[in-house]
């Protein structure tokens, strides 16, 4: 069998990490070998690259240096774990890829898309995932929802406005993206777990 990446995308507090957790639960319970990641992160390299970005003492990042650092990670991920373990067959997924580049630096901090994806480009050696499930949420609720959760990092402690353009920059891409499959945030958990396991069952039988 050929490997599968499957990506997850949305707004902070959207529930990606629930709905991962369950798909990788449901995945291996038939026999699938399943590889859970994250980004930025996934790798020993990665990890330490997460904790400059998400350091909420860094706030005199700069936008470009924050951009920069997310493809470092994203390129060291894609070669030492992403690319090998779906060479062998498994099942990756990933919370948060190249879109979520797009949008936060792209659109939301003003970077430009275009210029985003092309660094990213390089970064991923072009590897596109087979699906992004889209879970969609108001910048509102979603706040709301990660302040219950615990400690707010660097970028989820942006003010509204910031969280109010990803949501439009989530908006625009999906508009680009024929891989994209958009959920709503707001419904039943078993319901969107169900949502993202019919897509999923319908890749695995295309193997």
């Amino acid at each position: 069998m050929k490997g599968l990446f499957i990506t997850f995308e949305g707004p902070d507090g959207a529930g990606k990490t629930t709905q991962i957790n369950m798909l990788k639960e449901y995945l291996t319970s038939k026999g699938y070998d399943v590889v859970l990641t994250r980004e930025p992160g996934g790798t020993a390299i990665g990890e330490k690259i997460r904790n400059v970005i998400l350091d909420v003492e860094n706030k005199e990042m700069d936008d470009i240096c924050e951009a920069l650092l997310y493809a470092a990670s994203r390129a060291q991920h894609v070669k030492q774990l992403i690319l090998p373990s779906i060479d062998q067959g498994k099942i990756v997924i990933c919370d948060r890829f190249v879109e979520s580049s797009i949008v936060y630096q792209g659109y939301a901090r003003g970077l430009g898309e275009d210029k985003i994806e092309a660094i990213n480009n390089i970064a991923t050696r072009g590897l596109v995932p087979d699906v992004v499930f889209l879970l969609m949420l108001t910048p509102e609720e979603g706040i709301k929802r990660k302040k219950k959760s615990g400690e707010l990092d660097r970028l989820e402690m942006e003010k509204l406005e910031f969280h109010n353009r990803v949501y439009e920059g989530y908006n625009r891409l999906k508009e680009r993206r024929k891989n994209i499959f958009e959920i709503d945030a707001t419904l039943d958990i078993d319901d969107i777990h169900n949502r993202i396991v019919r897509v999923v069952e319908s890749l695995l039988r295309e193997e």
